[in-house]
Formats: C-alpha cells, sequence, structure tokens
C-alpha cells in the first residue's frame, strides 16, 4: 500500500488531514489568541488555500522532474529507487508530523511536497519507460478529474451530506485495510491479493472503484476547507487544507496511473 493509501484510512473525509473537529479547533485558538484584528487580517481564505496548494504542486513537479531526469538518464531503475523510497518515507514522517502539529504546515507541507515529488518522479519514470505517453495521460486525468469534481461541488450537483460522507469514508477504509493486507501478504512471501494487480477485467474494475473513491474524497476536501474559511480558521491552515488536498491529488494520481497501466497491458 502506497504511502498515500494509507494516510487516506482515516477521518471523516477520508483524508486524516481533514476532521470533523480540525477547523473548528483551530478557529476557536486563533480566536481566543489574536483577537478581532487576528480574525480580520489572519484567517484562512479561499484563496490563499488555492495559492499554497499552487506552491506545493510546483514544489512536486520540481522534485518529480529531478528524479524523472535521473531515471532517463541512467535507463535504470535501481539509480532512482534508493532515492524514491527515500522520499516516500520522508513524505510519509512530514505528512503525520503536519498532521499532529497543523501550526507548522508552513514549512513541513513543503518538505513533504518535495519528498512526494522524488517519489512519483521516480515512479512516473518508470511507469513511462514501460508504457510511453501513460504519465501525460495520467495527470491529464488528475487534473481533469479535479476541475470536474470542484465545478460539481460549487455548482452543487454533488452535496456532501452525511451519508455521502458515511459512505466514501467507509469505502476508503475499507480500500485501505485491503491494500494493508495485500502488502502484508507480499511481506510474507504469499503474493498478496491478486485481483488488486491483475489486468483483467475484475481488476480493472477495482482499480476504476478505487479511483472513483479517490476523487469524490476531493469533495469533503472541498467542503472542510470551505467550512475552514468560513468559521475563520487562524491563517496557518491555509498550508494545512493545501497539504490535505496534495494527500488526495498525489493518491489519485496513483491510482490513475495503476489503472492505465492495467488497460494498456491487456
Amino acid at each position: 500500500m502506497s504511502n498515500h493509501k494509507a494516510l487516506n484510512m482515516f477521518g471523516r473525509s477520508g483524508n486524516p488531514a481533514l476532521n470533523a473537529d480540525t477547523f473548528g479547533k483551530s478557529a476557536q485558538t486563533g480566536s481566543s489568541s489574536g483577537g478581532i484584528q487576528s480574525m480580520n487580517s489572519q484567517t484562512m481564505t479561499l484563496e490563499g488555500t488555492v495559492n499554497k496548494t499552487g506552491i506545493l504542486l510546483a514544489l512536486v513537479v520540481l522534485s518529480a522532474s529531478w528524479t524523472w531526469n535521473l531515471f532517463f538518464e541512467s535507463g535504470s531503475a535501481g539509480a532512482v529507487m534508493p532515492i524514491a523510497i527515500g522520499g516516500a518515507i520522508v513524505g510519509f514522517i512530514f505528512a503525520l508530523i503536519t498532521i499532529f502539529k497543523k501550526q507548522w504546515a508552513g514549512i513541513t507541507a513543503p518538505i513533504y511536497a518535495l519528498a512526494e515529488g522524488l517519489f512519483l518522479g521516480a515512479i512516473s519514470g518508470i511507469f513511462e519507460m514501460k508504457y510511453p505517453g501513460i504519465v501525460i495521460q495520467a495527470v491529464g486525468l488528475t487534473l481533469g478529474t479535479l476541475a470536474s469534481l470542484l465545478f460539481l461541488y460549487k455548482t452543487g450537483i454533488i452535496k456532501p451530506t452525511e451519508n455521502f460522507r458515511l459512505m466514501i469514508t467507509s469505502a476508503t477504509m475499507g480500500i485501505g485495510l485491503l491494500y494493508l493486507v495485500s502488502m502484508l501478504m507480499n511481506m510474507f512471501g504469499s503474493g498478496g491479493i491478486g485481483f488488486i494487480h491483475s489486468n483483467g477485467l475484475f481488476g480493472i474494475g477495482f482499480s476504476l472503484f478505487v479511483v472513483a473513491i479517490a476523487a469524490l474524497n476531493l469533495v469533503l476536501d472541498f467542503d472542510f476547507i470551505e467550512q475552514g474559511s468560513e468559521m475563520g480558521a487562524p491563517k496557518y491552515m491555509e498550508w494545512f487544507g493545501a497539504f490535505s488536498l496534495m494527500v488526495t491529488l498525489i493518491w489519485l494520481y496513483l491510482e490513475m496511473l495503476r489503472l492505465l497501466a492495467k488497460l494498456r497491458s491487456r
């Protein structure tokens, strides 16, 4: 199971960085410590969160470009895999730090983005060498899904009701548990759960389901970030909200790669 899938196993939104109390507690902290002036000038805004999401995305692309180029210059996965694994581990550690120390998000979220970029660049290069053109397809589908879900959310076509939240959270946790079991089975040499990696109809159907759940987590992320802005969460929550979106986007991108690879291998 990738770090991103593991990170999406907890919380009402399916994203552990965002839960029902996250913004409420932060808003109370900001209110008690900053007063009226703080609430007017130092509160979370949607525009600020979007800008910081753009910064994190740029950092991911920057570091991913380095490992991407390194892979194609060397022509060997062995040259980049230690860096990729190191990036994944560092990213996971800083993701946990960000979740538990939200006030540090302005520092930890960019480090997370840079570290995960190292992992994504290497993995993307390996997929690209095997299936030329797959990376641009996965990137396009991921960004297109983001734009589509944002439109559906803002127009009210998709509404994050309580039942909707429960369904997506339950499905996300189920997927995370399934990946965890498969990973443990692989570690002990039993081959894992076959259909997860299969390019048969059942395996493709499973990947389509996972992509759909990852995409719908974006709707819940949008809703929680909007709530934070409306409740007057402190300014550092813009970085935290941007980090939370990046967790889901990276998970979605990896699942897009997996799905496209299955389709291309048939």
